[in-house]
Parts: C-alpha cells; structure tokens; sequence
C-alpha cells in the first residue's frame, strides 16, 4: 500500500485539503475540549529516549506524547472509513534501539481487517503491512499485553501473540509475518475469546545481532498451561512448570535478573473479573513466589504491571474491578515481599476535566485500571490509564514513604468520546453535546473542557439525543439512558436542568448509538412550549410534562420533527406508505397527506423505509429535507412534494449552518460520499453544488455520526466521531484571522 500519511494535527495548524474527483475547500479542523472521555488500556514509555510515551485507546487508536507542547498527539486521524477497523488499537511497541521506530497493532473487532503499522518518524508516517490474523481493540481482554514484542538484542524480529491464531513472527521489522508452528497454542479461530495475552524478552539471553534465546509467552484462555517459554529464541517451546491454575495471565515483565513478574485475574476484563493474584517466577531456581498484595476489601483481580527500571526490586501493580471502594495500585519497593497503597492517600487535580467528579466531592481514582507505567528515566513519573483518562504523578516514591501521592490528569490533547448527538442554538452556547459513557455537556468555550461538568439533575450515561425550540433557544430537551434518568429539560440554554416525567405509556428514551438513533423520541416545538414524545403512542406536554395527551391520527412508529418557524406545526414521514402526517395545531392532531416524489421504500412502519431521516430549516417554515439512503430529497411544502437533488450522494448525516454572504438560505452540510468522493460537504446554494471541507488527513475512521453548521459563524462545522471526539472546522481564510 506504500507509505501512509499520518496527521499531526495540532491547534491551528492547516493542512491542505486533499481532493479525488469533488471541489475542495482548506478548513482548519480542531478538536472541541472535553480531555480523554474513554478507555485508555495500554501506556507504553520509550525505553530509549525520554519523554517519549505512547498510549493506545480502545476505539480511538493510538497517540504519542509531545514533551515540548506537553500534550497527546494523534498518529492516525488519516484512516478513511474503508478502513475505520484499523481504529481499534490492540498493542504498541516502540523499537528499544532506535527511537525513532515505533509499531502499532491495530484492528477493533475480531470481524474486521487488522494491520500492523510500522513508522520511523515517532509516528509522523505509517506504513502499513495488512496481517492475515485478527484483533479486537475493543473487545474483551483488550488491557493484556502487550501482545507486540520487539526483540531487544535484534530490532528486525517481532513476535505478535494473537486472539484467534496463535504466535506470529516477523524477521523483517514487521513487513512480513509467519506463524510460529512449534508454538502450543494454535488459535480456535473463533470470535470473543482473547489468546494470548503477551510476548516478553528476558533480555540477559543474546546479544547485540543476535536474537534472544529466552521468550515468555501469556495465554488468556482455558487450558491446562497459561505461561509457555523458550529457551531456544522461538525455535521450541514449553509450559512453564509450577505455573498458577486457575487463572489468566494479563501482563508480564522481566527485570535485569531475569525475574519475571505476573499480574492474573480469573477473567481477562476490562469487567467480570472477581478473582485474582500477583506471582513472581525465578527461571534460575524455577521457583513460584505468590506476591499478591493483602488487599481483601473487596473480590476482583489484578492488572497493570510496571518495572522501575531506575531501582531494581521497585514494581507496581493495579487491581481490577475491585469496585467497592475503589480500584488500587501498590508499590513495592521488595520485589513484592510488602506492598503500599496508593487510592487511600491519594490527591488528584481534576481541573483539566471537571467532569471527572461526577457528582461527587473528589474524583475517584479509578476503575479498569489495566495501563501502569513507570518512567523508565524517572523514578517518581507515573502514568496510569482508567476508563475515562489517564492520570499522572511526579512524586509516586513517596507512597512508600507513607506519604500522599499528588495526581493530575495527564491527559491533554486526548478526546478520546463516542458522539450521540449535537445542537447549535441560535442563542447561548454555539454548542451542546450528547456523549455515550460521560453523558453531555453545554460547551461555552470550545478549547477549554466545561468547568460545570457533564450534565445532570439527572446524570446520564448517554445522552443520545437533543432537541431546542428554533425560536426560543433557552428551551432544550434531551434524552438518554442509565442512573434511572430517561429525559431532561433546561430553560437557561443547557446550564441548568430537572427531570423530565414522561408519565404511564410515553417514550423513554431513544437508544443505540450515532444521534439518529434516538432522535425522535423527544422533540420540542419552535417555541418551546410543546414537547412530543413517541413511545408507544404519541404524546404531547405542554406543562412539562406533568401531563400527556395522545397525538390523535399519528401511526406509532413513525419521527415526528418540528417546524423551525411556525410553533404549531409538526410532520412525521411515513415513506414506506408514501405519506406526510402534517399537524398545524401543535400536535394535538395529525392529518395524513399523500407525499409524491419520495424514493421507493421496503417495508412497514418498522421497515427500510423508516430510516430514512427528516430534518425542518431554521426560519423556513413548511421546509423539510429528506436523507434516504444514497440520495437527498428537499421539500418547500410541508413534505406534500419532495424533489431529488444533485448530485449523487450516499449521506450519513446533514445538518444547517448560517448563510453564506449575500445569501438568506441556510447552509447545508453532509457528510457521505458526493460524485463517489467520500468525505464532509457544505452546500453554499441550497444544494446545487457542493465542496468538501475535510480532507485525506482528517477523517477519524469513519464519516461523523452527526454534523451540523453554527446558526451564527459563517462556514463553522461542527462534527461527531465514534472514538475521536468532536470537532470544530472552520474555512482557512476565516480561522487565520
């Protein structure tokens, strides 16, 4: 495939656009603040140049630290969507030689393609060598590791432990790779299991040139043997003798006297582990050593593993799933003979991510802790990956000092969220957000995560849909899921909340991912004063819902949306049955009409045809446009005629932005594929033509699961990703000013 650009996209910093076939416009493309938001599994430091570290995200890929700007770079924001597979990122191994070398595994579900990614540059540019074995990046067991070894006495060979397939080998620096048949552990080849969990080195057998002799290899499945090694640099392999039963390798390490430490659980996680256990192995006298920490608060196991390669017998490991009170990390300065707590005497500094405490008084110290990684230069540097950050600290000896560790969040330039869905009111914040796993937030400064935190009164855990009345922007509903909580509403533009009671028979909220999903489940008038729920029957409130009426004449089943300038109306497409449903007296009653010009549609009131989606312009009362599929639809008459528009296109998403200069027509924005180029499109003509704004360095492994334009900046996008946050892009011309 040859060489792969990756991006490095810093604040501010343009790239040109990159174009195949479509007109292209430059657009500087920015991420909006939250900081992290995900599963951080894997930290992995240089073990040659300081201050390099990389870290790998289970559906974000993977980033590098930038010591000069002390923030997380991304290293593959160029990966198109016929490839958002390669967004999983399954192990890192940085080349122990040459700084310069890094590799990445990556492949998110065992269904799909996966790769190895190999670079000179720390990351700047990738090739790529497609690798006929699977990964799971996303997938359970995915803290093991790491799965990728570099040897340390000869850079050209790398061993990958695989889910399905076995032991693989490369003797060319990753360009090509065979499986090593001599090793035990086929591969069922099956989905959902996890194989091995990782390769290590014991690096006193070898020299320079010369591979080395001594490999440990981690199994995380059921079988009689769970360690195998060899002795003869991968030529021939056996399980090691005396090894725990029971039990799963996560992760191992080898320290300068060949001693090899272990961390296990009885499942392989990020959840479901209830058991667990740290162990050391003594090839020399092949001794066992159980060095668990005495932690019996609570069941669970044990995870991340960290040398201090600075102080020899200096380790650190973390629970997993030890969820009441809290999971841990220890330190032993014995090579395990006693342990320190670190949660209990901990302080952490959460301003970077405010949403961090949750509700709560202080942040938690964390939970999936499965990345722990000591600075190999520095003694007291300590990062640690969670299920929504990484966390850091300067002063880490000094738990075994019995004194508090300071912690903070050390994870600047990473947005790592999945996108459910996003609004841009015409007044108040330019934008509000709806997030899986961290809820939501009103973003007042688009560079700074939201110092209120994520929504609540109530919390969710996703918030999958959002709706604000056009023409009184302070009124915004939204929907979502966990904590008990199904709907909210604000009056003060998404600064404030309460509850929202959707009464016996009334929609709860939308569910599934991608902001359509939810979408109709909860809509409010233009001016604020009428909120229309669809589950089960139809419903409207018009107090808040403390009481409902049904929608007479509406078909369950269908999206209702409202018109953006006439308060009383609402329209619900039924394409299957060729209709409109048009109420004109907000939503009390609905009148079927027939609608000509709609695609053909498979299907009842549940088929095909339903997902197709219906969105009303701003100011534009009775002016409707229709995505369905591969083409675009536009009606100026309350959807009783929908015309096609050109060109071809096969549309994610659409959205409306302010007009152009010396235009009063909103304008349009799409991301899909126009004239076969794929990509994010705004349409200054209502439609006509069309330019794309994003380009070959920026496209986050999958076309946005929303898009939507600023009703107040001229050429302003604003886009949601599955692993890469959201972002903000403004034209070049506008953004260097």
């Amino acid at each position: 495939m040859g060489a792969w650009l990756a991006a490095i996209v810093l604040a501010g910093w343009l790239l040109p656009a990159v174009s195949a076939g479509a007109d292209a416009e430059p657009y500087v493309w920015r991420n909006v603040t939250i900081v992290a938001g995900g599963f951080v599994p894997g930290i992995i430091f240089s073990p040659k140049q300081p201050g390099l570290v990389y870290c790998r995200t289970d559906i974000g890929v993977a980033y590098r630290w930038d010591a000069v700007a002390k923030c997380w770079i991304p290293l593959t924001d160029w990966v198109g969507p016929a490839d958002s597979n390669l967004m999983g990122c399954e192990s890192i191994a940085p080349d122990p030689l040459d700084a310069n070398k890094v590799y990445l595994a990556v492949g998110m579900y065992s269904r799909g393609p996966a790769a190895i990614l190999r670079s000179t540059d720390q990351g700047k540019t990738f090739q790529i060598t497609r690798v006929p074995f699977s990964m799971g990046g996303n997938e359970n067991g995915r803290g093991v590791g790491e799965r990728l070894a570099i040897d340390p006495h000869d850079t050209s060979i790398l061993y990958f432990g695989s889910r399905h397939d076995g032991l693989w080998v490369s003797t060319d620096g990753a360009v090509t790779w065979k499986k090593v048949d001599s090793f035990p552990v086929k591969g069922s080849g099956s989905t959902g299991d996890t194989g091995l969990s990782f390769v290590v080195f014991d690096p006193r057998g070898g020299s320079a040139g010369t591979p080395t002799s001594t490999i440990y290899v981690g199994v995380a499945e059921p079988g009689d043997a769970n360690l195998y090694r060899s002795t003869d640099a991968g030529k021939t392999w056996q399980a090691v003798a005396g090894q725990p039963a029971g039990l799963f390798p996560h992760q191992g390490a080898v320290d300068a006297n060949g001693v090899l430490f272990l961390t296990y659980g009885n499942g392989v996680g990020p959840n479901g582990v209830t058991s667990g256990a740290v162990w050391k192995f003594n090839p020399d006298s092949s001794q066992w050593t159980n060095i668990t920490p005495p932690d019996s608060k609570t069941a669970g196991g044990f995870s991340g593993l960290s040398l201090d390669r600075q102080h020899p017998g200096t380790l650190a490991v973390s629970t997993l799933d030890h969820w009441s009170p809290t999971d841990d990390i220890y330190r032993s300065t014995d090579t395990g003979t006693t342990w320190k707590a670190v949660a209990a005497a901990s302080r952490r500094d959460a301003t970077l991510s405010p949403y961090l405490f949750w509700g709560r008084a202080q942040p938690r110290f964390g939970w999936w802790i499965t990345a722990l990684a000591i600075d190999p230069f520095d003694t007291n540097h300590v990062l640690y990956g969670t299920g929504a950050t990484i966390w850091g600290t300067m002063d880490f000896a000094d738990a075994s000092a019995d004194k508090p560790t300071q912690w903070f969040v050390a994870a600047k330039g990473m947005e790592e969220t999945a996108v459910l869905d996003l609004i841009s009111p015409p007044a108040g914040p330019h934008l509000i957000s709806g997030l899986g796993d961290i809820g939501g937030f009103r973003h007042d400064d688009l560079n700074v995560s939201p110092a209120s935190g994520m929504f609540n009164t109530p919390m969710f855990t996703n918030t999958n849909a959002l709706d604000f009345a056009e023409l009184n922007p302070s009124v915004v509903v939204r929907t979502g899921s966990g904590n008990g909580a199904t709907a909210a509403f604000s009056e003060d533009g998404g600064a404030t909340w309460q509850p929202l009671n959707l009464g016996a028979g009334a929609p709860a909220a939308g569910r599934g991912r991608g902001g359509n999903a939810g979408a109709g489940s909860l809509i409010v008038s233009a001016d604020g004063k009428t909120f229309l729920s669809t589950r089960g029957a139809s419903s409207i409130s018009t107090d808040h819902g403390q009481t409902w009426v049904p929608c007479a004449g509406l078909p369950g089943g269908l999206r209702p949306v409202a018109d953006r300038a006439n308060a009383k109306k609402f329209y619900a497409l039924d394409q299957a049955n060729g209709k409109i449903y048009i109420s004109a007296d907000g939503g009390v009653t609905f009148t079927a009409h027939d609608s000509a010009g709609l695609p053909a549609a498979g299907g009842g009131r549940g088929g095909a045809g339903n997902r197709a989606r219906l969105r009303a312009v701003p100011g534009h009362e009775g002016d409707l446009w229709l995505t369905a599929g591969r083409a675009l639809y536009h009606s100026t008459d309350g959807g009783t005629t929908f015309t096609r528009v050109s060109p071809s296109a096969n549309i994610s998403t659409l959205g409306f932005g302010m007009a152009a200069p010396g235009r009063n027509y909103p304008a349009l924005y799409l991301a899909g594929a126009v004239d076969g180029v794929q990509g994010v499109f705004r349409s200054d003509d209502v439609g006509a033509t069309w330019v794309r704004i994003n380009d070959d360095l920026h496209q986050y492994g999958y076309l946005p699961t929303v898009v939507i334009g600023d009703p107040r900046i001229y050429g302003r996008v604003y886009t949601g990703t599955n692993g890469r946050g959201i972002f903000y892009a403004d034209p070049a011309a506008a953004a260097a000013h």
